[in-house]
């Protein structure tokens, strides 16, 4: 297939992949043998952690005498052994149910879903959220959600920028996103207009008459061929710059193109052989062509209008225009800006309708859906078994072919990840990612919150007490009776940070908030056991490990790292535990298309992010202690490097020394347990700085941050410092809001309300080279 190509080179690095082709969307069907090995593993972790319990620790203490010193030495260790066991334990519990789930589907045929949608059409709006995001990133997303089959859909980009930037490029950028919506509806008016006079016309002769011409398919055939043609044009016309832009070529467009061309071919051969199609089945082809081009797509930007909440985070920005959804409002313009007033009565032209749906489909502006995403998951959650379902998503993949280690690497976490939340499913235990899901409405009305600031109404459906405010949603939606699933198919995808200064934005932000909402999973498990429906304990452990692991994995591991253990307690049946959990995790590589000794570069990969780990768990420690939210930071995704903080380059160099020095005392002291597992973090840790971070970008890094922090910019005084600080009376701030409006008026001339209360500060910290 011809397509035009950027004119950028992307630098490669070695050992990165050189093919693009993503996962299968079908999971393959285990075999027993791999199903029981699953099974054997489970067992062998629990035994071989019992036998170490028994055959170490209680047989010191038997053996004495023993010291304070020893004592608290032993329990430590254990502690931090059994911790690091119960966290491997999980991940082969949640494999185990994924490999039962993926055992049982069955996909449904695309016919039974095009008769049900074809009487039962419920409304569905895609919220994508965007804050100073890449337009050529924000336009493949709206692509895909607006290439979904369909036949009510609705399209909205929330831009979270601030609406009037002073910095030329940032103004730019923002323009140009907000050109997209415009340049996406021209872009699908041809074929949206062709197909629907179609329909129109094939509907008009249907009822004239109660045969259908045997050329009747002859034309359908033709149409499909059309709209096969117009998406090719469309994929022509695509400039791939990267691995996401071949993937959105070639898996998105091209995928759905290629899928058309085949129902040509079948509709031509039908012809052909003189074979009569049912008349439903002509009628629901004809549909299906106008649901793919009759997509309607807007934009809303809350923080134009000074009665919606303008805090700093995804959560916020999704919750403005959800809580508009369904009511009509007047824009009454005031000297804080204008405000959204709940309209008295109804007046075509002069009133904003925000319309209703019964499903929300929620998509990070950096993620890329399947034509198949939202067709599949409605008709899934209009089943009579699903009533009770409020959030259905397909945990989203990595785009393979990157070209830097360090995104390959973090791919192949994030796909391992996706078996994990499929075994969740299995058990009841899922949580919301929130990169994409469809959500059903009713749900989120249920827990809703809703609070005065001002005079202004603050609905808040999705929590942004945290970072991870989907994380916290799900045990809310819990708490209502409601569940969640994970589809067991791979229909979206999700860009992964190319370099470790973005990385390190992201990891940290997810390592951030579990412990602030664990007190409410306990809240859930008392409610449940009040109310007779007692939760599982393996749904309860494995939504503790999910919220707590990263906490405990990381300061366990740090004293792992810097405390040389008493030679006594350690034994091979310590390793013999982790054995299965890193023999499962390099199969799953391999069923993911990467390669076993994988294993390792994640080991070092997470070695180095120990640092980054630590610092999103002591700022969800400092939030619990403040009960300060914290902004939210979002992730880098431009072509350069991002440049990375100081301490955290520096922090992956100091892990080496230690374990250097803990490999060195290990020697002289002839303890050989603590020197062994010194060498493996020295050679582990060294690989990855080398691979992911870089020598030369270690240096540059720390040169820069050493030059920030020794030289501090001065700011030039102003001329006329005088007339600046100057008291200026508006006296439309003073008749809107009082004595309060000539305060406004000396501080903050044109400041919203609620910018006010809330001001909204984001991070400053990422630089880019």
């Amino acid at each position: 297939m011809l397509r035009s190509q950027s004119t950028r080179k992307l630098k490669r690095q070695w050992g990165t992949e050189r093919h693009s082709t993503p996962l299968s969307i079908f999971h393959d069907k285990p075999s027993t043998r791999k199903m029981a090995y699953g099974g054997l593993a489970i067992i062998m972790t629990i035994g071989f952690w019992i036998a170490y319990v028994i055959s170490t620790i209680i047989k010191e203490y038997f053996k004495g005498p023993i010291t304070y010193q020893f004592v608290m030495e032993s329990l430590g260790y254990l502690l931090i052994v059994t911790l690091l066991t119960f966290s491997a334990l999980m991940y082969l519990i949640a494999r185990q149910g994924a490999l039962q789930r993926f055992s049982k589907h069955v996909r449904i045929p695309r016919a039974d879903i095009d008769r049900y949608l074809e009487k039962n059409q419920p409304k569905v709006t895609v919220l994508i959220p965007s804050y100073d995001e890449e337009p050529e990133v924000v336009r493949k997303t709206l692509l895909s959600a607006a290439l979904q089959e369909y036949p009510h859909i609705r399209i909205v980009l929330l831009l979270d920028d601030a609406p009037y930037p002073k910095d030329p490029a940032a103004s730019d950028r923002l323009n140009a996103t907000r050109q997209l919506v415009k340049e996406i509806n021209d872009l699908f008016a041809a074929p949206r207009q062709l197909f629907e006079s179609k329909l129109t016309e094939y509907l008009s002769e249907l009822e004239s008459s109660s045969h259908i011409r045997p050329e009747i398919t002859k034309e359908l055939a033709e149409h499909y061929a059309w709209a096969a043609d117009w998406l090719d044009q469309l994929v022509n016309k695509e400039e791939i710059g990267d691995h996401v832009g071949e993937f959105f070529a070639d898996e998105v467009v091209g995928g759905l193109s290629s899928e058309l061309r085949l129902v040509y071919k079948a509709l031509l051969a039908s012809y052909n052989e003189k074979v009569s199609i049912p008349v439903n089945r002509i009628s629901q082809l004809y549909k299906r062509l106008t649901w793919i081009f009759n997509t309607e797509l807007d934009i809303f930007e809350r923080k134009k209008f000074a009665s919606l909440s303008h805090e700093p985070n995804k959560a916020m920005n999704l919750n403005s225009y959800i809580g508009l959804m369904g009511r009509t409002f007047d824009q009454v313009e005031t000297p804080d800006g204008p405000i959204l007033v709940p309209a008295t009565e109804i007046q075509n032209g002069r009133n904003i309708t925000f319309p209703d749906s019964e499903f929300v489909l929620t998509l990070d502006a950096d993620s890329i859906l399947r034509p198949g995403y939202c067709l599949r998951l409605v008709y899934f959650l209009q089943q009579p078994d699903n009533v009770r379902v409020a959030v259905v998503q397909t945990p989203y993949s990595s785009f393979r072919g990157a070209a830097t280690r360090i995104e390959r690497i973090a791919g192949a976490t994030t796909d391992i990840q996706h078996i994990l939340h499929q075994g969740m499913t299995y058990y009841n235990a899922t949580f919301w990612v929130g990169a994409n899901a469809i959500i059903r409405k009713s749900a989120l009305e249920q827990i809703s919150e809703t609070e005065w600031v001002g005079n202004f109404e603050i609905r808040r459906y999705i929590q942004d007490r945290t970072v991870i405010e989907d994380t916290e949603s799900s045990v809310d939606l819990a708490k209502h009776d409601w569940t969640l699933i994970n589809y067991p198919e791979r229909l979206s995808y999700s860009a992964t940070p190319p370099d470790f200064g973005s990385l390190i934005v992201q990891r940290r932000r997810w390592a951030n908030g579990g412990l602030i909402i664990l007190p409410k999973l306990w809240s859930l498990v008392r409610n449940r056991k009040k109310q007779g429906n007692t939760m599982s304990k393996t749904e309860i452990l494995i939504r503790v490990n999910y919220l707590a692991s990263i906490s405990w994995a990381s300061f366990g591991l740090l004293f792992m790292l810097a405390y040389p253990i008493d030679g006594r307690l350690l034994s091979p049946l310590v390793i013999f535990a982790a054995l299965p959990y890193f023999l499962a995790m390099s199969s799953d590589l391999k069923y993911c298309n990467y390669k076993r000794s994988d294993v390792f570069r994640i080991y070092g990969f997470n070695l180095i992010l120990l640092p980054v780990n630590l610092a999103g768990v002591l700022t969800s420690i400092q939030q619990a202690l403040s009960a300060q939210k914290i902004p939210f930071a979002r992730t880098p995704k431009i072509k350069d490097r991002t440049v990375s903080p100081m301490l955290y380059v520096i922090s992956p160099h100091l892990i080496i020394g230690i374990s250097l020095v803990i490999l060195w005392r290990g020697i002289m002291l002839e303890n050989w347990g603590n020197a062994a597992f010194a060498a493996f973090n020295v050679i582990t840790a060294t690989w990855a700085v080398v691979e992911f971070i870089g020598i030369k970008n270690s240096v540059v890094d720390v040169w820069l941050g050493i030059k920030n922090w020794l030289y501090v910019p001065v700011k030039k005084k102003q001329k006329n410092q005088e007339k600046e600080h100057a008291q200026s009376l508006d006296w439309q701030a003073i008749l809107y809001h009082g004595d309060a409006g000539m305060r406004l008026s000396n501080n903050a001339s044109n400041q919203s309300t609620l910018t006010t209360l809330t001001p909204h500060v984001e991070e400053k910290e990422v630089v880019h080279s």
